[in-house]
């Protein structure tokens, strides 16, 4: 079962840098980052549109902690499916930490390591061969792996396990009903077609293997 807490951890690398990003994601997303970010328009969150990007400050109490740009995104349509706000503020390590721990302090906690994608998978954002492919993006290091990753984030991988399955439905059904009607004189299977299909099936498992390996080897180099 998925926590309802809120989770929040800060998404760009760390280190001091010009901007950083620390993200939010749980039914009280809105609701906590309202409770610090005074937007430029007087505008609570709560009562903007989904997809939106909004000037500010955040402050804890009457303290100072940073001038900020909110983004916001409304479940479902989010990475993670639920209510999701990414705070971009200054990117010295400090502000970041300063800023993580003002969203601690008002009911906000600490995301385990890949638990943004974990709430992805689990509320349907994405598959497991998905959830997989986003961590060898962000490692990718070549145009090769960056192109494979991106492929199969996108659900490419997916989509050809899918006709896989199809196909393979396709040729059990036709077995299955010569085995049904196997002592009857007529063919219900058409021979042909149970030849191309065992020759489809063959030439997608084939391509899976021979891309798993070329895969492997532009993540992992040659053995």
């Amino acid at each position: 079962m998925i926590d309802q807490d809120t989770i929040c951890a800060i998404s760009t690398p760390p280190g001091n840098g010009a901007i950083a990003v620390i993200r939010l994601s749980g039914d009280k997303a809105i609701q906590i980052t309202d409770k610090i970010f005074h937007p430029g328009d007087k505008k609570k969150l709560a009562k903007q549109l989904a997809n939106t990007i909004h000037y500010g400050t955040i402050k804890d109490k009457d303290k100072l902690v940073d001038e900020v740009v909110v983004s916001l995104f409304r479940s479902p349509n989010s990475y993670t499916g639920e209510d999701v706000v990414e705070i971009s503020c200054h990117g010295a390590t400090y502000i970041q930490q300063l800023l993580l721990r003002v969203l601690l302090k008002y009911g906000a906690r600490l995301a385990k390591p890949g638990e943004f994608t974990m709430r992805a998978f689990m509320n349907g954002k994405m598959d497991l061969s998905q959830a997989e492919a986003v961590a060898d993006l962000i490692a990718s290091s070549s145009a090769a792996s960056h192109r494979i990753a991106l492929k199969q984030m996108r659900g490419g991988f997916s989509e050809e396990i899918r006709n896989l399955r199809n196909e393979l439905l396709s040729f059990i059904s036709l077995i299955e009903l010569e085995l049904d009607f196997s002592e009857e004189d007529v063919e219900f299977a058409d021979r042909k077609e149970l030849k191309s299909l065992v020759s489809r099936i063959y030439n997608i498992i084939h391509s899976l293997s021979e891309s798993f390996s070329l895969g492997n080897v532009i993540k992992n180099g040659v053995p």
